[in-house]
């Protein structure tokens, strides 16, 4: 697939690397959500962003709206439990995630959901991730980024109240934690704005969606 990447002045390295996770920083919502950001906590993203734009069997989706069917404004991949992932590195963070939340979360993170987004009119509404079990229960979901930043909005659910606004890429991490997927909704706008292609890698436990 044809991508135009502008790398990252502060990681010219192919080098695929992961850093350690204690340099996260918590941000409390409130009602019990939370999100934890770390930037740049995977090293040689741009070079992983290339691999995955290449070689997952990305699908374009469409679904129905009132009396129209719509392209879903992003491709898609699905990797479930057990399924082996399209780079070793994210069977690595996958694992590190798994670990450095295990007394938080109580059990791993199983799943892995690919969104590429090719350029500013790809985006996704908002919403929180409500079906399954993070409509009843308190759950992460931890997205890595690759590939060129785009804003991650965040508001309380129904709206009102103040918007979080997280610019994500280059190997950012941000985990949405506690009541979150339940109390707040959060989204990937579009933008006029010129902007290259992002992929995000959501990990989650098994159950949430």
């Amino acid at each position: 697939m044809a991508t135009h990447l502008q790398g990252s002045l502060f990681d010219q390295t192919d080098e695929l690397r992961l850093g350690p996770l204690d340099g996260l920083r918590r941000t409390e919502l409130g009602a019990g959500a939370w999100i934890d950001v770390l930037p740049g906590w995977l090293s040689g993203a741009d070079a992983l962003f290339e691999q995955l734009a290449a070689d997952v069997p990305w699908r374009a989706e469409h679904r129905k709206m009132y009396d129209n069917v719509v392209a879903v404004p992003r491709l898609l991949a699905f990797y479930g439990a057990g399924d082996r992932l399209p780079h070793p590195v994210l069977d690595e963070a996958r694992a590190a995630l798994s670990r450095h939340y295990a007394e938080e979360l109580g059990e791993p993170f199983t799943t892995a959901g690919l969104c590429f987004y090719r350029d500013g009119r790809d985006s996704v509404a908002w919403h929180g991730d409500r079906i399954g079990r993070g409509a009843r229960e308190d759950t992460m979901v931890a997205i890595l980024s690759v590939g060129a930043p785009r804003d991650l909005l965040l508001r309380p659910a129904g709206g009102g109240g103040g918007t979080l606004r997280r610019p994500l890429g280059h190997g950012d991490l941000i985990v949405m934690g506690g009541s979150c997927q339940r109390t707040w909704e959060h989204c990937v706008p579009k933008t006029s704005r010129a902007t290259g292609p992002r992929i995000s890698i959501q990990f989650r436990p098994h159950g949430v969606h």
